[in-house]
């Protein structure tokens, strides 16, 4: 399926407010991911993407069928972390599965590379999240340990892993 990376715009907002409503994309997110996820949500993020300058992370929207249907950022990171960057991501239910969101991850590491003075990019999935890891490891990342008991969602411990890719010079 064809997609874009693009910047932010605000009339992402209504999209990301109707596709980030998903308890499914929720539970395998951070906590300041919300659900419900409201329009007003979704204006203070597609607002803060806008307006964000780019020196410390890169967030981009996913566009398929003419609208935003995901998101994916670069998040560097500070102090002796300096030389690495987080990835994290979310994409609407309808397009799981496609081959979106692994050609979206490696097409923005590739620019963060290029763009950033790293040399690691990592993500942290929920060890139960398939999808996520799947993706992660078609895009190349390693998969370098599983964290034990190390999130609390919903009340509930999981475990999570580390995944990496490292720059090649």
């Amino acid at each position: 399926m064809d997609f874009i990376l693009r910047r932010w715009k605000e009339e992402d907002i209504e999209s990301v407010a109707r596709f980030a409503n998903n308890p499914r994309i929720a539970e395998n997110l951070r906590d300041a991911f919300p659900y419900p996820y409201t329009i007003q949500d979704a204006r203070m993020y597609v607002r803060s993407c806008v307006e964000e300058d780019e020196t410390r992370q890169c967030c981009r929207a996913i566009e398929a069928d003419g609208k935003a249907v995901g998101s994916i950022g670069i998040f560097l990171k500070e102090d002796v972390y300096r030389r690495s960057a987080e990835l994290g991501y979310w994409l609407a239910e309808p397009y799981w599965n496609k081959g979106i969101m692994s050609a979206a991850v490696k097409q923005l590491c590739d620019e963060a590379f290029r763009k950033y003075d790293i040399v690691r990019i990592f993500a942290e999935p929920y060890a139960h999240n398939a999808g996520s890891r799947k993706v992660l490891e078609h895009a190349g990342f390693i998969l370098e340990g599983i964290l034990k008991n190390s999130v609390c969602k919903y009340g509930k411990m999981f475990d999570s892993c580390i995944y990496a890719l490292c720059k090649t010079e």
